[in-house]
């Protein structure tokens, strides 16, 4: 479990150390991450290649992915419901014309494209020499390295965070009512407790769910845990737009951790800019949670 917890918080801790006020740089940061987590999905699709008799778990991997994806989204939904029913209807600035989804969805596909490809790869490469885990490895913390910088550079502060009670409110009610969807999904398949604990706490982060629980719990598992947190954000881009005006809470915190950055644009556009502090603050405290629980689990098990 440590050395786990050190591959994950160290390089996001020196990460989130590293102070940058050049924009141009930032902006050079945010393309780093996006094809970092290309080369993660692409390794993901070559350690998958790796697996014996891989047609025989694609049934596993999508029975897995989707029973999760249900069980978890009825709990969110649910507990996020509740929230709404206390706080009312979101009042205040409209949100600009629907953003198109298309675009996002396309993005989507290629995320599915890259691994794919990586499938493909990987039937031409021998396992014995191409250290497909280790290489997984250090992206990884390549990419969490950079994603700190973007976290100490976003404009959050902790005063921030801590002055905005329904950004917290948001990201508690996903924390909690998820492990109640990964509970239920475990059962429901017949898994270790711990196992549903842990995909349930991914938040919608697919690269580092599929990446931590490859690692922990296999390739097969993996996948399933990448198609379970990225049909999460394709679902939130289809709802934001139909529940933000009667159900704020449920737009915004149904999207995990993508709330502060690929979810973002649809919630601004829906809701305008008074829920952009909201889902900014909810986003990084899951982004901050997912790797801790995950790997907390994941050692459980």
């Amino acid at each position: 479990m440590y050395s786990g917890l050190l591959i994950v918080l160290l390089p996001l801790a020196l990460g989130y150390c590293i102070p940058c006020r050049s924009q141009s740089i930032l902006h050079l940061l945010n393309v780093l991450v996006a094809r970092m987590v290309y080369l993660i999905l692409f390794l993901m699709g070559i350690s998958l290649a790796f697996v014996d008799d891989l047609a025989n778990h694609l049934g596993t991997i999508f029975t897995v992915s989707l029973v999760f994806l249900a069980c978890i989204t009825v709990a969110n939904l649910a507990g996020l419901w509740l929230l709404d029913v206390r706080r009312g209807r979101l009042t205040g600035e409209r949100g600009a014309p629907a953003i198109s989804k298309w675009t996002l969805l396309l993005d989507s596909v290629w995320l599915c494209l890259v691994i794919l490809g990586g499938v493909a790869v990987g039937f031409f490469l021998d396992p014995e020499w191409f250290a497909v885990d280790t290489l997984s490895e250090w992206a990884l913390m390549l990419l969490l390295l950079l994603i700190g910088i973007q976290l100490r550079n976003s404009g959050m502060r902790l005063k921030q965070i801590l002055l905005n009670p329904w950004g917290l409110s948001i990201a508690l009610v996903v924390l909690v009512s998820s492990w109640f969807g990964g509970l239920a999904g475990a059962l429901i398949l017949d898994m270790p407790l711990s196992h549903g604990l842990a995909f349930s706490s991914g938040y919608g982060w697919y690269s580092l769910s599929g990446i931590l629980i490859s690692d922990q719990l296999g390739p097969v598992l993996g996948s399933a845990a990448f198609i379970n947190d990225l049909a999460r954000e394709l679902v939130a881009i289809m709802m934001i737009p139909a529940l933000m005006r009667r159900h704020p809470s449920c737009a915004v915190g149904y999207g995990g951790a993508t709330a502060m950055d690929f979810t973002l644009p649809v919630l601004q556009r829906s809701g305008g800019v008074v829920v952009v502090p909201v889902a900014i603050v909810s986003g990084f405290i899951l982004s901050l949670a997912a790797p801790v629980f995950m790997l907390g689990f994941l050692s459980l098990g």
